[in-house]
């Protein structure tokens, strides 16, 4: 889902809200090199024994919402995993068609390459087709700042 902050720069909640259940948040979209493509955005994972977030470097989004238009596509299903994954390797993605009707999407979180000190994963659970065409529409606005 895509909330707007304060400022009016989108935030993706994936997740349901609250301290129980881990929620992943994206937010603070910021070009650090002026008009190169490199692409920055925060991750945060929030939950009732977690609090972690880290910065995300991507190569103009390193087509994380192509990704996942591709899934919302092939929402007859798939074998295997899917994987993506950002510039810098600071997040995953494992994309796993299940019976059902259901794409569970297990999101790694990294420390920085190198270090690689820690390491959190997490799976939400999608339907197929229209929730996950909504998820991908909502990482495009994202990652661009404009809606599909």
């Amino acid at each position: 889902m895509i909330d707007y902050d304060d400022s009016g720069s989108p935030t993706v909640r994936l997740g349901p809200p609250g301290l129980r259940p881990v929620h992943l948040l994206f937010s603070d979209l910021s070009r650090p090199f002026g008009d190169d493509p490199m692409l920055d955005f925060l991750v945060r994972a929030r939950g009732q024994r977690v609090s972690i977030e880290t910065l995300v470097r991507t190569w103009d989004g390193d087509g994380l919402d192509s990704f996942l238009s591709s899934l919302a596509e092939d929402f007859q299903g798939w074998e295997g995993a899917r994987t993506w994954r950002s510039l810098e390797h600071d997040l995953t993605l494992s994309a796993e068609h299940r019976p059902g009707g259901y794409v569970h999407l297990t999101w790694g979180i990294h420390d920085r390459p190198l270090s690689e000190e820690w390491h959190f994963e997490t799976v939400t659970v999608h339907a197929a087709g229209e929730e996950m065409r909504n998820l991908a529409a909502d990482i495009h606005t994202l990652l661009t700042g404009v809606a599909q």
